[in-house]
């Protein structure tokens, strides 16, 4: 029988429940179970897909379409599951779903309630995870105990718990210990309350993991188990550390997947970190720096770009550098003004984005990179300004345009999915999910993948105008990735510059700490080996003016 583990929130958001849930999925996978994590959302949105950036965060694309939470991301990341529709529902997507069955007559004329409807409909897709291929599925419920939204999906797993038996699911409640700088000391009472809520409820944690800036010393954990009703050794630590991959060591030094395994009665067995150790020593080497510029559009919130910083990481884990990321706001650059601060960058990305702030800012970008040979990487919205910014200035189509930010451009060189023309609702109205894709042989991309057939990840209403093809390519732009129909431009490269690649595709939702995505490892290598000749170059004239 699958085997649950039901993680909740309390005090405030932003703990890190979605690390802590996929850093136990990590632990657990070590020891040979296979695990899956999935995320229940309180939010009535039905999925993030139409959610701001600065609100929400990245929205995480599966395979198979999902506009998800970017916690699947740290999911995927950390473990070896394969998110899907699946794995993240919303207190919206439930209600759409009941409400569906309601109109379709499935309840026989009965009252539809709150309990048992709406509860057994989020059961139902907790179960579903729970197939013969799964010995553990780890649930994070969203948003923080005592939430007037978050409710019924906490009523839903405390029915759950008893419904599958002592030994079949643990909850696991993560809260906060904050430290009291005046009086220099830690304080339980936040945890204290927040567990007394999730009783209120008739949910009594197994575990309490408190998040906090300093170790617990023994008399707060027992304090805390005492106050909690949970035995002192069930009291764990998430202090905070430099470095998200180094989570998965801490909690297991503090043995936390071995106090699982006998809660849920499962082998012990011993664990093999070694990859997370190895992993944990190139963090703490000492690293060089390269200096890569993100222009976009939400660049005071990171969190709207959070695979991309994770892709980054893991392809400076690979060269053994740090890459540090200047976060550039894309209307600084327009009318060419502030240029000098890009010109100092080891490379420049031009990530996704929808809306016309900011697009000549970095259209000026994407012009600076390919004259001056800087290693240039564009993401969907980059590989389409990427492509307007060829033609206006090498192809001389100087009107060229995408219909997204001009109505009808003379060239209109990105234009809407043709399958979208005419429907003007947000919601899922995009082309999500994996897509096949040919790579041309010898090319930046095949190279870097090392084969010529691939699977990408998208999230676009756009599309390269194939009509332009043949004169762009006249003018020398290479299109060496297209679906395998021919109907797609899929990648963009250009010959004679050192390196310079778009995708229509997201690359950095497929990149994990032990295989950084293909593409980001060879931007950085590729900003590693500019960043070298700039310096050697700066220092030639050094040499000559001592000598």
């Amino acid at each position: 029988m699958t085997k649950y583990i039901f993680v909740t929130g309390g005090v405030l958001s932003s703990l890190g429940k979605g690390l802590a849930a996929a850093s136990i999925g990590a632990l657990l996978e070590s020891r040979g179970f296979r695990v899956t994590i999935q995320k229940l959302d309180p939010y009535i949105n039905v999925d993030p897909g139409t959610m701001s950036p600065f609100q929400h965060g990245e929205v995480f694309v599966t395979d198979d379409g999902a506009e998800t939470d970017l916690d699947l991301g740290h999911y995927e990341r950390f473990t070896n599951m394969t998110a899907t529709q699946q794995h993240n529902w919303t207190t919206g997507r439930i209600y759409q779903k009941v409400i569906n069955k309601e109109r379709r007559g499935d309840y026989l004329g009965n009252t539809v309630q709150v309990i048992p409807h709406i509860t057994d409909e989020i059961k139902n897709s907790i179960k579903k995870l729970g197939d013969p291929e799964t010995d553990i599925v780890i649930v994070e419920i969203g948003g923080t105990v005592g939430d007037i939204e978050s409710l019924p999906f906490l009523e839903a797993i405390r029915q759950l718990r008893l419904e599958v038996g002592i030994g079949e699911a643990i909850n696991l409640h993560l809260t906060y210990v904050p430290y009291l700088r005046a009086a220099q000391e830690l304080k339980s009472k936040p945890t204290q309350h927040s567990v007394k809520e999730l009783r209120s409820i008739g949910i009594q944690p197994d575990i309490v993991l408190c998040r906090c800036e300093y170790d617990l010393p023994d008399d707060l954990c027992r304090k805390v188990a005492l106050f909690c009703n949970v035995p002192t050794d069930a009291v764990k630590v998430a202090i905070d550390v430099n470095n998200i991959y180094k989570v998965p060591l801490k909690l297991a030094q503090q043995n936390l997947d071995s106090l699982i395994c006998r809660l849920l009665n499962l082998p012990e067995g011993k664990p093999d970190l070694t990859t997370w150790e190895e992993l944990s020593g190139i963090i703490d080497s000492p690293r060089p720096e390269i200096h890569i510029g993100v222009v976009g559009k939400y660049v005071d919130y990171p969190d709207s770009y959070k695979s991309i910083i994770e892709a980054f990481n893991h392809s400076g884990f690979f060269h053994r550098v740090h890459v540090k990321l200047s976060w550039l706001e894309s209307a600084n650059y327009e009318k060419g003004l502030n240029l000098e601060e890009l010109e100092r960058l080891d490379g420049i990305l031009i990530p996704g984005g929808f809306g016309n702030r900011g697009i000549e800012g970095m259209i000026r970008a994407i012009q600076l990179a390919r004259e001056t040979g800087k290693p240039f990487f564009g993401i969907c919205l980059g590989m389409q300004l990427a492509s307007v910014e060829f033609a206006r200035n090498v192809a001389q189509l100087d009107d060229a345009n995408s219909s997204e930010f001009e109505d009808d451009p003379t060239n209109k060189i990105i234009y809407k999915l043709r399958e979208l023309v005419d429907i003007d609702e947000m919601g899922g109205t995009m082309r999500l999910g994996a897509y096949e894709c040919e790579l041309e042989p010898g090319s930046l991309a095949a190279r870097a993948y090392g084969r010529e057939s691939i699977s990408e990840r998208h999230r676009h209403r756009y599309e390269f105008n194939i009509e332009f093809k043949e004169k762009l390519e006249e003018a020398g732009l290479l299109f060496t990735g297209i679906s395998p129909n021919g109907t797609f431009m899929e990648i963009i490269e250009l010959p004679n510059h050192p390196w310079f690649l778009g995708c229509q595709f997201h690359p950095e939702f497929k990149s994990k700490p032990f295989a950084p995505h293909p593409l980001f490892r060879d931007f950085v290598g590729a900003s590693i080996k500019h960043r070298e000749t700039r310096l050697k170059a700066q220092a030639e004239p050094e040499k000559e003016a001592v000598s």
